[in-house]
């Protein structure tokens, strides 16, 4: 049976959710570092603090996948992971910038990484059931739209919650400065609303898409939905020791091209979990000329505390980051606005590979811009003055805009047509080991090497980003890409 095409706005309403999520993701992006900093973490020790985020996902996603291929009730099969994912989510937001509220109870510091924990948990309960319902709902001559949609929609809501801190400052009038120990008022109610509209967004999703029930399901995948029914009896009946086993199974039976695509994931994920590490101290010492030592703990505790000037240079370039991460998002929704036409015309795998070489030139030009005069900005929405290098680093954001939305995009578009589908959840959970084991690996030398090798001069570590990026790019060109079309 031929699985009947969508309209665009189905296709639309199915991924709304990602809007929230990933405003949810770009405060977290943009401003954890910042939090985690305001509340006593050293600059070197803030990727060990990021760990947090890729072991969840390790943790979470398969386990999510696999669960959610099972699941079949009233809601749907991937819709009742989202909605409580989202609740979560949305509280932890709430709780992670007032850590400090906690101090007579527990280490603000310790109590914010805690709940950092517990809100990455919860996206990936949300985020990996909507990379699965787009395959499952989704035809196979749809699927390069259906995934420039979720990029669209990703990067829409990346432009929102990377630009909140900084219209929540410079439009409203919120403080961008912290206090010891507190974080600045800008960015808790910059979390505040982020919570707020990613509930709303996955509510949409749940109340307006219907998945369909198993047996249509299993006719449109080419299976026996009999055949289907007695493998769950069977798995049911089985110990958890046989599960494992068969989990073990399934992981060394993957498709090759997942490893394949696993040697591009690494480079890329490794770059990116940098950045999001780093870019703000990067920014803030390169533009701003803020010192490195005022990202040392120690130092900051003999010197009785960070100066009035230093504290506002410092949040002046952690709201300017939420701009740069604004303007890549921007930069790749236009991007994933043309991006399946180009693949379509050129091929996946050169599109996906032009674009992880525009990231990686990016991030290696990010040393050119140091330039610390003075000039006027005016962002339409407000006017702001800024070092002329803080400018001039929107122009390596284009790249690292259409390296992102192709990361986000082309493995998944790759991936999709070589997965069997009674399968297809438990392998894109199982996929996230290459989005999650890069930034474990990333998260426990890249603090090492900031401190060690670059003396904290954290713009060289961007640099190192660039570099995997461009292997990245240059790795592609061993994925083999193949189609299943339909599953024994």
């Amino acid at each position: 049976m031929k699985q009947p095409k969508l309209s665009f706005w189905q296709i639309w309403n199915l991924s709304f959710g990602f809007l929230g999520v990933q405003i949810g993701f770009a405060l977290q992006n943009g401003n954890v570092s910042r939090i985690l900093s305001d509340l006593g973490a050293d600059l070197s020790s803030l990727s060990l603090f990021w760990l947090a985020a890729p072991i969840m996902g390790l943790l979470v996603q398969p386990i999510v996948g696999a669960a959610s291929d099972r699941t079949w009730n009233k809601m749907g099969r991937r819709l009742p992971f989202m909605l409580g994912g989202a609740v979560v989510a949305a509280g932890a937001m709430m709780l992670l910038p007032n850590a400090s509220m906690v101090v007579a109870f527990i280490p603000p510091m310790l109590f914010g990484l805690v709940i950092f924990a517990i809100k990455d948990a919860a996206f990936n309960v949300t985020f990996q059931p909507f990379r699965s319902l787009v395959s499952d709902m989704v035809p196979p001559e749809q699927r390069n739209l259906g995934y420039s949609v979720q990029t669209l929609l990703i990067n829409i809501g990346a432009v929102f919650g990377s630009i909140l801190p900084f219209v929540l400052t410079n439009v409203v009038g919120l403080d961008n400065a912290s206090r010891a120990g507190e974080v600045a008022p800008s960015v808790v109610w910059a979390f505040y609303i982020g919570a707020t509209v990613l509930l709303g967004s996955v509510l949409w999703t749940v109340f307006r898409t219907k998945e369909y029930p198993p047996e249509q399901y299993y006719a449109y995948k080419g299976l026996d939905s009999e055949a289907q029914a007695l493998a769950e009896q069977v798995r049911k009946s089985r110990s958890m020791g046989e599960k494992l086993s068969d989990f073990w199974q399934t992981m060394k039976s993957m498709p090759l091209i997942m490893k394949q695509l696993a040697v591009v994931q690494f480079f890329s994920w490794f770059a990116l979990f940098i950045m999001w590490t780093y870019f703000p101290a990067a920014i803030a010492q390169n533009a701003w000329g803020v010192g490195v030592e005022w990202y040392d703990g120690a130092y900051i505790a003999q010197m009785g505390g960070v100066p009035a000037h230093i504290a506002a240079a410092k949040g002046a370039a952690g709201d300017w980051v939420g701009i740069l991460y604004a303007g890549y998002s921007l930069f790749a929704v236009l991007f994933s606005l043309i991006m399946a036409k180009l693949a379509n015309l050129f091929g996946r795998k050169l599109v996906y590979s032009a674009s992880l070489l525009a990231g990686g030139l990016g991030y290696l030009s990010f040393v050119l811009f140091t330039d610390p005069t003075i000039t006027h900005v005016n962002l339409l929405i407000t006017q702001v003055d800024i070092p002329k290098g803080a400018l001039g680093l929107m122009i390596p954001m284009i790249g690292v805009g259409i390296a992102w939305a192709a990361i986000l995009a082309m493995p998944y578009a790759i991936l999709a047509g070589a997965l069997p589908a009674n399968k297809t959840g438990v392998y894109m959970g199982i996929f996230n080991f290459t989005i999650a084991a890069p930034q474990i690996i990333s998260g426990l030398i890249a603090g090492w090497i900031l401190g060690s090798v670059f003396q904290n001069e954290a713009v060289y570590i961007v640099m190192l980003a660039g570099g995997a990026m461009v292997l990245g790019a240059l790795s592609v060109w061993l994925v083999k890409e193949q189609e299943v079309t339909a599953a024994a």
